[in-house]
């Protein structure tokens, strides 16, 4: 299962390379290189780990049980990301609308290793870590509270905000941004969606909210 696993994160890889560099026109964009390289580092150890602690877990997130709130909402992820990529390609590799220094493009460029990063960690320490909001009864479901569950109720959500704001700014476009707007969008809804529903559904969850106050963003929300 993990050379499996591997080889799917690495065909997703080079698609998205694929996508990018053809759109592009052209392969001379360190930037884009170094977002791969990122992307595919990050995510193939990261999914190792996040295997190791729960071999279940991808299939969830790939097919979700039975009982979800917002069953569309990966399909609707998906288009916004694709959307991001193609303009941000055809942004940075043809037709250049956008000026964005090296700097600030590095420092979009960390950002997405962090949050890439931590939303590793986050599915690595929740074995429910589902693609669909749902009260996963059949895989035991229960209240988890300690990786970075302990600073936000919904760490993956908010970090994954991060990782799309930061990424067309990292590829050198701020068009790329257009797509993610609605993405944030959707994000927040689901944080909102899945919080009434653990709220209302999941034993010992009032608790833990009680205990860690905010959803995504630590004193404000």
């Amino acid at each position: 299962m993990p050379l499996t696993l591997v080889l799917r994160f690495a065909l997703l890889l080079a698609v998205l390379a694929t996508l990018l560099f053809t759109v592009a026109g052209r392969t001379d964009l360190p930037f884009f290189w170094a977002y791969l390289g990122i992307f595919g580092g990050i995510g193939i150890v990261g999914s190792l780990v996040v295997h190791r602690r729960d071999p279940t877990l991808f299939r969830e997130r790939m097919k979700p049980g039975p009982g979800g709130k917002d069953p569309h909402m990966r399909k609707l992820a998906a288009l916004c990301m694709l959307a991001c990529f193609l303009i941000s390609g055809l942004d940075a590799g043809r037709f250049h609308w956008s000026r964005i220094i090296p700097a600030v493009q590095l420092t979009a460029l960390i950002l997405v290793a962090v949050a890439l990063a931590t939303w590793m960690w986050a599915m690595a320490t929740n074995r429910f870590f589902s693609s669909d909001a749902r009260i996963q009864r059949d895989r035991g479901h229960h209240v988890i509270s300690d990786g970075p569950y302990r600073f936000v109720r919904h760490p993956g959500y908010a970090v994954a905000i991060i990782l799309f704001l930061a990424t067309p700014v990292a590829l050198g476009s701020w068009w790329g941004l257009i797509p993610v707007a609605p993405l944030v969008a959707l994000f927040l809804r689901r944080t909102s969606i899945e919080d009434c529903l653990l709220r209302a559904e999941l034993e010992g969850y009032g608790d833990y909210a009680a205990r860690v106050r905010y959803r995504l963003i630590p004193g404000l929300w």
